[in-house]
């Protein structure tokens, strides 16, 4: 390696290669303090981590409240199902919840 060659964080980005596909999922990530969980509903590359970088932010879901709080952006989701991003099963059952997709 020469010394101004990137390193591997840098050369895995999250951006799709030209010509190439992103896998991406639809699933959630965790924010909040400890015992008190608030979930983001987001988009992000597959291989990306639960709390990573994620490419779009499209709901929040609060399983601590009673009724669960759970609001998505319906047409952001619609646009990434067309496109082919799996949801992950707790988020395709809030979908289901919400009307929104198959």
């Amino acid at each position: 390696r020469t010394p101004l060659s990137p390193s591997w964080s840098q050369r895995r980005s999250l951006t799709p290669r030209r010509g190439s596909k992103l896998a991406a999922r639809m699933r959630l990530s965790r924010v909040g303090s400890t015992k008190k969980p608030i979930y983001r509903i987001v988009v992000v590359d597959s291989r990306a981590r639960r709390d990573g970088r994620a490419i779009e932010t499209i709901g929040q879901y609060n399983p601590r409240t009673e009724p669960s709080f759970i609001e998505i952006d319906a047409e952001k989701a619609e646009k990434w199902l067309a496109e082919g991003v799996q949801p992950s099963r707790t988020v395709q059952k809030l979908l289901a919840i919400k009307g929104i997709g198959k």
